[in-house]
């Protein structure tokens, strides 16, 4: 099965904002990202699975009129720091997780190793389909999981290992 992992465009939000599971409205530039993206897929495809929040769906319906949502494949949720600025995050909330984001969970939310481990049961449950061609629109840290699991990459080290930019579609094989 070919499986395309594309990530979001670029949200409309300013940079240094904590954002996961925040539903957020898109940058003016979507529908020339989308037409983009749209390029780099194929012609046939079996299924087209997306995270329900918005950024993810509005470009999933480019791709199919009835995208397959699925919570499995949200961003991690930052609980009580979501849509704060990262810089007003007190040092003695944040420091923990910064030591140990991938077990220790964010005030009120999840940890990486979470978000890993319901995106790697969303992609287990994927290679149980009988498809040929599948696109997950989805999030980077969604990505980054599954990328993790298939090159063997520890967790921790996925951020330097995988850069994933907005509206970027990478193919992996199963």
């Amino acid at each position: 099965m070919d499986i395309y992992l594309v990530r979001h465009t670029t949200p409309a939000i300013e940079k240094g904002i904590c954002y996961g599971q925040t539903d957020l409205d898109l940058a003016l530039s979507f529908d020339l990202e989308a037409d983009k993206i749209l390029q780099k897929l194929p012609q046939y495809i079996d299924a087209v699975y997306c995270s329900p929040l918005d950024r993810c769906l509005q470009l999933a319906k480019k791709i199919s009129p009835n995208p397959q949502q699925d919570n499995r494949l949200k961003e991690l949720n930052f609980g009580d720091w979501e849509m704060q600025p990262w810089d007003n995050i007190p040092l003695q909330e944040i420091q923990p997780w910064y030591d140990d984001f991938v077990n220790t969970p964010t005030l009120n939310g999840e940890s990486y190793k979470i978000l890993y481990n319901r995106a790697i049961d969303f992609y287990k449950h994927l290679l149980q389909q009988n498809y040929q061609t599948a696109i997950l629109v989805t999030h980077s840290g969604v990505i980054r999981s599954i990328l993790s699991y298939l090159k063997n990459t520890p967790l921790k080290d996925s951020f330097d290992e995988f850069k994933i930019g907005y509206g970027e579609v990478l193919k992996v094989e199963a």
